[in-house]
């Protein structure tokens, strides 16, 4: 990732403190939501179906995550916060929740029924948005090195890592249709993914 200059304005004193802050924070906090699981586990049980219990917790973190890699350019273009050192670290982040969301529900929720599988696949809508966006994540995160950069170049890296777009989009598209009856929550997700989709599109003006 290449992060551009802090411009002047209210966003500085933040983006100071957050130069601060090692990268590596964001990796400790992509274990929180695993932390919390736990403690839910000893304290008090992961309710009546703990599997769906896990699957949801890192499948929303996941989204979580991703939401907050792709605000950073909004931030920094629209409020001068500087948060660009953090964004691979997020994306990162989010693959590997979302990797653990969809092991869950190979592992543990349908036990390796591969016939059950491929049905989901092609008749649960909420299955093929959500597998449709770990699949465009897939890349993302193998191209996520500054070695991947140099090979690609520039230009090349940029338009494959726009597949984040419609990714987050499906993502939360995903999160929605896994209600019987959407939540106001799960509405708010699909509209943040879409404004920040929205965001990142905006062309640069000046």
């Amino acid at each position: 990732m290449r992060g551009a200059g802090t411009p002047p304005g209210p966003g500085a004193a933040i983006s100071r403190l957050a130069r601060r802050v090692p990268v590596g924070a964001v990796y400790l906090a992509g274990l929180v939501p695993v932390a919390a699981l736990a403690v839910e586990a000893l304290l008090a049980g992961l309710g009546a179906d703990p599997v769906k219990r896990i699957e949801h917790a890192l499948g929303l973190a996941a989204l979580q995550f991703l939401l907050a890699g792709l605000a950073i350019t909004p931030l920094l273009r629209f409020a001068g916060v500087n948060l660009m050192r953090f964004r691979r670290a997020f994306g990162l982040v989010a693959f590997g929740l979302a990797a653990a969301h969809l092991a869950v529900w190979v592992v543990l929720d349908l036990q390796f029924r591969w016939s059950e599988i491929a049905a989901d696949l092609t008749r649960r809508p909420y299955i093929i948005a959500g597998m449709a966006a770990f699949a465009l994540l897939v890349p993302l995160a193998l191209t996520s090195s500054d070695s991947a950069l140099r090979r690609l170049g520039t230009l090349r890296w940029r338009r494959l890592h726009r597949l984040v777009y419609p990714a987050v989009l499906l993502g939360a598209l995903h999160h929605l249709l896994t209600f019987k009856v959407p939540t106001p929550e799960a509405y708010a997700y699909l509209g943040i993914a879409s404004a920040l989709v929205a965001l990142r599109l905006l062309p640069l003006r000046g």
